[in-house]
Order: C-alpha cells, then sequence, then structure tokens
C-alpha cells in the first residue's frame, strides 16, 4: 500500500478518518465540510514557481497527459483543448475547474484509505499550482520551439483493448437499436440477446461502448447480465463455496450475475492473469439500457468485445461484478426530505476471502459523498476509499493498483455510507423542494458501489497474509491492503 515512511501517516489518518466517517455531521456536510481536501493549491506551492510558466513549455505538457483524451474533436468534452488558441478562450474556467478539483474527473477523497491507483488522472497539487500560476500571470502562450510533439490518439472507431492485446475482440455481441425522442422522460429498454457459444470460455477482459459517439448523450448507463445454466460447469483451479446464491446474495442464477456495465467513466474490465468470468453454451445476455433524451432524436445501440482466454485454459479464480448497497438489503428504502442531507447504509458480508479490486460510487443527482469501509473479524474497522465530491455526471471508476488492492479474510463485513445533499446548494440538484426516494429515473436517487470481487480460498488467503506479515513493519491490518498473487486492472 505505501512504503514505510509514508505508512506510519497513512494508517494513523485512516483511523482518524474512519471515527470521523462513523459521526459525520450532516449540518457539515450541508455546510460543505466534506469537500474534497485542498481544494485549492496553496500559497506555498504557487510561490514556488518563481518565473511565469508559459503555455508552450508547461501547459500543453499537462494537457496532453490529463485533459486531451476527451477535450478533443468527436469526444465528450464541449471544447477542444489541443492548442493554445483553442485553450486561451478557456483559461479562467480551467483554472477554477482544476482549483475545485473538478477536473480532471478524479474525486477520491486524498487524505483518505488507499491512495494507488492503476488509473488515477488526477493532477498533482504542483500541476494545479503551475495552472493556476500560469492564468493569474496573463496565460502567455510562450516559444512555439517548446510546444511538444502533437499527441497520438487511437482511431476513436476502434476497441481501447485493442493496444493491450494487440487484436480486436475474440467475439462482439451487439444489442438492439434504440431510438430515444428529442424530449422524453427517462426509459429503460431491456431485450435479450443470444450469445452463440458451442462450449465453455473463460473471459479475460470485456469492453463496452456506445455504438456511436452520439450513443454517448443518451446513455446514461448500460448493463450486460448474463443469464446461463451452469448445470455441470467447469470450476476455476481454485474451488470457493459461496453458498446456495453464489454471488448474488440476493438471489437469482447462482454464479452467473453482471457480466459488464457502462457509463461515463468506466469502459472495460481487464481480469488478473489467473482470474476471469466464464460463459456458457446457450447463454443470453439481458441488457439494460437506461436512457435520457438529449435535445435530439439519436438512435444507437451498445457493443460488448469480449477477449477469451485460450481454449482449454482454467484461471485460478473467478471474479464477480458486485453492487455493494448503500441501502438496507431488505429493499432499497431512501428517505430524503426537502431542503435536507441524507444517509444511507448498507452491510455486506464476504462468504470467503477475497480481493476488491476497484470502487466505482453510483448515485444519481443528490448524491454527494460515499464511503466503503471494511469491518473485520476481530472488529477493525478501515476506511478503503473515500469519494467526497461525487458528481453525477462522471461515474469514474477507481481501480487499485496492484500493491494497494486490498485483500480481506472471509466474514469481513464490506460497509458502504452514502450521503444526499437535496438542498440548493447542491449544483446538480434539480429541486430541492421535492421529496426524494429510491428509484431508477435519474430525478429518484440511489447509493450503491460497483466492485469487482475475486474470490480465493481460505488455504490461498492465509499463505498470502503469512508472507505479507513477515514484511518489516506490516501487521494483519496493514497487509490487507497489500498485493496477493494476481494482477490485474478495469476501467
Amino acid at each position: 500500500m505505501e512504503n514505510p515512511k509514508e505508512g506510519r501517516n497513512v494508517r494513523c489518518n485512516v483511523r482518524v478518518q474512519s471515527g470521523i466517517l462513523a459521526r459525520l455531521s450532516l449540518s457539515a456536510l450541508a455546510a460543505g465540510a466534506v469537500l474534497i481536501a485542498g481544494n485549492t493549491a496553496t500559497t506555498a506551492q504557487v510561490n514556488q514557481i518563481n518565473t511565469t510558466p508559459t503555455f508552450t513549455k508547461d501547459i500543453a505538457p499537462i494537457l496532453q497527459a490529463k485533459c486531451q483524451e476527451c477535450h478533443r474533436p468527436g469526444q465528450i468534452a464541449p471544447m477542444s483543448l489541443l492548442t493554445y488558441e483553442q485553450v486561451r478562450p478557456w483559461a479562467k474556467a480551467i483554472r477554477q475547474r482544476v482549483v475545485q478539483r473538478t477536473m480532471p474527473p478524479w474525486f477520491i477523497d486524498k487524505t483518505v484509505g488507499i491512495q494507488h491507483f492503476a488509473n488515477d488522472n488526477s493532477l498533482s497539487d504542483q500541476q494545479i499550482a503551475t495552472i493556476e500560476k500560469w492564468v493569474d500571470d496573463g496565460s502567455p502562450m510562450g516559444n512555439p520551439k517548446d510546444l511538444p510533439a502533437p499527441k497520438v490518439f487511437e482511431d476513436d472507431g476502434g476497441w481501447r483493448l485493442t493496444k493491450v492485446f494487440g487484436r480486436e475482440p475474440d467475439m462482439v455481441i451487439n444489442g438492439p437499436l434504440y431510438t430515444m425522442k428529442a424530449h422524453n422522460q427517462d426509459q429503460w429498454y431491456r431485450p435479450v440477446t443470444d450469445i452463440n457459444l458451442t462450449e465453455p470460455r473463460w473471459v479475460r477482459a470485456v469492453e463496452m461502448r456506445p455504438a456511436t459517439p452520439a450513443g454517448r448523450k443518451i446513455f446514461h448507463h448500460i448493463l450486460a447480465n448474463l443469464y446461463q445454466d451452469e448445470t455441470n460447469a467447469p470450476e476455476a483451479l481454485v474451488h470457493v463455496d459461496l453458498g446456495p446464491n453464489g454471488a448474488n446474495a440476493g438471489g437469482g442464477p447462482a454464479s452467473a450475475g453482471l457480466l459488464m456495465e457502462w457509463a461515463i467513466g468506466k469502459n472495460y474490465d481487464i481480469y488478473r492473469e489467473n482470474a476471469g468470468k466464464l460463459l456458457m453454451p446457450g447463454a443470453k445476455i439481458r441488457w439494460e439500457y437506461h436512457v435520457h433524451a438529449a435535445g435530439e432524436q439519436i438512435t444507437d445501440h451498445p457493443q460488448l468485445g469480449v477477449y477469451f482466454y485460450p481454449k482449454g485454459y482454467v484461471p485460478k479464480y473467478r471474479t464477480y461484478l458486485t453492487a455493494f448497497g448503500a441501502t438496507s438489503s431488505v429493499g432499497a428504502r431512501l428517505d430524503i426530505p426537502p431542503n435536507s442531507i441524507a444517509e444511507s447504509q448498507g452491510f455486506h458480508v464476504l462468504k470467503a476471502s477475497a480481493r476488491l479490486e476497484n470502487f466505482q460510487p453510483h448515485m444519481h443527482l443528490r448524491g454527494k459523498a460515499m464511503a466503503i469501509e471494511a469491518i473485520l473479524p476481530d472488529g477493525t474497522t478501515r476506511t478503503l476509499s473515500y469519494v467526497n465530491n461525487f458528481t453525477f455526471n462522471w461515474m469514474t471508476n477507481y481501480i487499485y493498483a496492484d500493491d494497494a488492492a486490498p485483500v480481506l479474510p472471509k466474514g469481513t463485513i464490506i460497509h458502504v455510507t452514502a450521503w444526499y445533499d437535496n438542498t440548493k446548494a447542491h449544483a446538480s440538484n434539480p429541486d430541492p423542494d421535492q421529496w426524494v426516494g429510491y428509484g431508477d429515473r435519474t430525478v429518484d436517487e440511489m447509493g450503491h458501489a460497483w466492485v469487482n470481487v475475486t474470490y480465493i480460498s481460505q488455504e490461498d488467503y492465509d499463505k498470502w497474509a503469512a508472507a505479507h506479515k513477515k514484511r518489516p513493519g506490516m501487521n494483519q491490518t496493514t497487509a490487507l491492503a497489500q498485493q496477493p498473487s494476481v494482477t490485474g486492472r478495469s476501467q
């Protein structure tokens, strides 16, 4: 999780913050007390920059690394930031967004819990200070000779994982077309598509996307639920008993569950090198499109690209995409009165030892913050991650780095807490005078964390924990955040 010098500070802070989260004052939340720590670059950081930064030498490299993937023609951002001429009119707005840490869309509190992520796209304090001083000093262009070479982007029509695996997906599953009117209430469409497999296959990675860029304007999220008969299905090399309902505490297919979820900020899952998902002959995808109007009529559909392990390969572990709710397990109960702050909690017991691969909060327009904690069998509580400035337009997926993903023993309780701001102070709130309850519409509310869970055997966990406790300065609690013998990522 961290080096020995950093570890003492991080562990102390986690213990303090865990207590704070348990006692968090709702009035303090309403007053903005849980906004991300360090919302502005410090005066000292700005003063450390003795000379005026220029666009060509200092700003363009930051934009290339952190912004231009979205801020370019044909992508989802509202303006292009490829050239000085394009950037200069937006300089003050850019300063405001980066100082407030609303752009790039990375909303993890950097003072709480795990801080090492495989897909961290946030700006450093130094980068923020550089942008702040550049704007304050008049946003000069600088010497054109200092410009870095233009960034080269992958073909916008291609699959992102092509560059990872060196090939197109082994299978592409297309959902049926859906047409959304220019002006309409939210709609849901749940068609079923055959996968057309003739033999069991283990999945190495999946990627989902709207088929066209226009589709991103109307799809809030897309779910690909997997329905299949697993009678006599092959097992992973390590058998993990998850009970009669498998990984789905709410019932349903014992081991199928959700294959993939797409939203802005979540595009693909790459499973650990010795972990994956199973597809069976006769399997079907039951899609769920959540569609909202975009001011123009748009027709589109989702595409799901699947990368298989080689035929005959059997992974050691099986991974399940799990929704850890921040509401009661007996019905989804939310009561958010008008002009108020509300809190909901959910508790989920791990049926076997497991590694949590990521943290992806999911709420709607009143969503304000979400924390995920692990209550260990010995009673120790450990905050894993805390998003304290949730932004509805970005369902950002925070992928734990290989040396930081938490490995937890059987019986650990996953505790998810969500906070909702139904006041006029919350920018995305459409009407603070309305009561809000649980529901699928964007104007309703919900709260859960999408987490890829890789279950491991008790024997594997015991061996792993023993090996990690031998590290200098390590104890059982901190060892839980260290790396097991699996690697992978998702986004």
